[in-house]
C-alpha cells in the first residue's frame, strides 16, 4: 500500500486541524522533511548512506578511530527486542577501565546513539565524559540501525509494537547518571536537553497500515523531490521550521549527521508524542477508546505521568533554548512548573536564548556553553 500522508498543500491545513489524524499526519511531515531537508540543500539523498551491510557498528565507525576504546553489547528487553549498547570505559589517555560512576546517555526520537558522536572528540558528549572518568554507555533503542533485533521476530513481522515508555517514576537503585536529549530522564543524576514537556489521541494507526516509521524510505524521498521542486521552497528552511533556526551548527558535523542519521521508530511512538503535543498534557498512550484505555490502565483515560513521585532530591539538569521550535520555552516552564517543590540546589536550569534544538548536541560551541556547566553539575553530586 502506497502512503502519502502529506502533500505539499496538506502540510498547512493539517497544522490548522485539531482532529487527532491531521495532527498526526503535520508530525509525519515534519519528522520526514526535517531528516532529509538540509540532504536536499546539500546535493545528498539518504540513500547514499552506507548500508546495514557494509557499514561498521557504531564502536569501529565513531569511537576507535578517535583513539578510545570501545565495547559493543546487547541486551535483551523482556518482550524479546535486542537492542545494541556501547560502551566507553576509558578516556582516550587508554588506562585500566573506569572505576568512576557509570552515565547512561539516551538519544531522541527518529535519532540513535550517534547522536553523541557527531562532533570531534572535545566537543562530543560522550567523549567528554570519558576524559573526565566517568564509565560511558550509549543507547540505542528498539528500531534505530543497530537494534533492530529480536529472539524471534523479524521486521517483516506486523507485530502491534508496544507501549512508549511508561516508567512514572525513577529508579535510583541503578545508581548512575542517565542523560538524554527529548525524551525523559531517571535514575541518580538526571539531565535533560531540550525536554520535549508537553508532547497524545489519536484513534490508532491501523489507518496508515504501517507499524514502523522510516524517515529514509522511498516514499520520502519522493515527497522530498516533489515538495523541493517547487518554486520559491527552500528545503533547508523546511528544516529551521521543525527545530528552529539553529545558531551554531557547522557544515561538518552536519555532513557526519547525515551520513547516519534520521533513524527509524514506531508509529505508535510518533502518535504518541502527536497526542501529548495536540492535548497539551504529559500522558500516556491513549488507545482510542474507553474500553481499551481502561483494558490497559483500569480506567477510561491515560493517566498523566506523576511529576510528584519524582524525588525532590534527585540532581536534575535542564537545557532549554529560546529559538527552539519542538521544545518551545513555554512548554518546558509547563514541566518545571511542576517541579516547585524540587530541592533548589538539586535542580538546575540552563536556558539560552540563542540555541534551537540541534544545537544542544551538534551546536560548535556547546563545549563552554552546555558541557561545562554540565560536568560542573555532575561532579557537585
Amino acid at each position: 500500500m502506497k502512503v502519502n500522508p502529506c502533500k505539499v498543500n496538506y502540510l498547512s491545513k493539517s497544522m490548522a486541524s485539531k482532529g487527532s489524524q491531521h495532527v498526526f499526519a503535520t508530525v509525519i511531515c515534519l519528522g520526514l522533511l526535517f531528516g532529509v531537508a538540509i540532504g536536499a540543500r546539500k546535493g545528498l539523498a539518504p540513500r547514499n548512506r552506507p548500508s546495514d551491510e557494509d557499514s561498521d557498528g557504531t564502536c569501529k565507525s565513531r569511537v576507535e578511530i578517535f583513539g578510545y576504546q570501545c565495547e559493543e553489547h546487547k541486551v535483551t528487553t523482556h518482550d524479546g527486542y535486542i537492542l545494541s549498547l556501547q560502551r566507553i570505559p576509558v578516556g582516550r589517555s587508554g588506562g585500566s577501565p573506569s572505576r568512576g560512576p557509570p552515565v547512561l546517555l539516551q538519544h531522541g526520537v527518529l535519532m540513535d546513539g550517534i547522536t553523541w558522536l557527531l562532533n570531534a572528540p572535545d566537543e562530543s558528549l560522550a567523549f567528554i565524559l570519558a576524559d573526565n572518568g566517568y564509565d560511558v554507555w550509549i543507547a540505542n533503542t528498539r528500531g534505530t540501525k543497530w537494534s533492530r533485533g529480536h529472539v524471534s521476530l523479524s521486521t517483516n513481522d506486523s507485530v502491534v509494537p508496544p507501549t512508549p515508555f511508561n516508567s512514572t517514576h525513577p529508579d535510583r537503585s541503578l545508581g548512575g547518571t542517565y542523560l538524554g536529549h527529548r525524551m525523559n530522564g531517571h535514575i541518580d543524576c538526571t539531565c535533560i536537553l531540550l525536554q520535549t514537556a508537553t508532547p497524545g489521541h489519536s484513534k490508532t494507526y491501523y489507518w496508515l497500515g504501517i507499524y514502523e516509521f522510516d524517515p529514509n524510505g522511498a516514499a520520502v524521498n519522493k515527497l522530498l523531490k516533489d515538495l523541493c521542486s517547487q518554486p520559491g521552497i527552500d528545503c533547508y528552511d523546511l528544516m529551521t521550521a521543525f527545530t528552529g533556526e539553529n545558531c551554531c551548527l557547522n557544515s561538518s558535523t552536519v555532513d557526519v549527521f547525515l551520513q547516519y542519521e534520521p533513524q527509524s521508530t514506531s508509529t505508535k511512538n510518533m502518535i504518541h508524542l502527536a497526542q501529548m503535543i495536540r492535548d497539551g498534557t504529559i500522558a500516556m498512550y491513549d488507545y482510542g477508546d474507553d474500553d481499551n484505555n481502561q483494558r490497559h490502565y483500569g480506567q477510561p483515560t491515560p493517566p498523566a505521568y506523576d511529576m510528584s513521585s519524582i524525588p525532590d532530591d534527585l540532581p536534575m539538569f535542564f537545557g532549554y533554548g529560546g529559538s527552539d521550535a519542538l521544545s518551545v520555552p513555554e512548554d518546558v516552564e509547563l514541566l518545571l512548573g511542576n517541579l516547585k517543590s524540587h530541592q533548589a540546589e538539586k535542580l538546575v536550569v540552563q536556558y539560552r536564548d540563542d540555541y534551537a534544538h540541534a544545537d544542544f548536541v551538534m551546536a560548535v560551541n556547546a563545549l563552554e556553553v552546555v558541557y561545562d556547566p554540565l560536568m560542573a553539575f555532575f561532579k557537585l553530586q
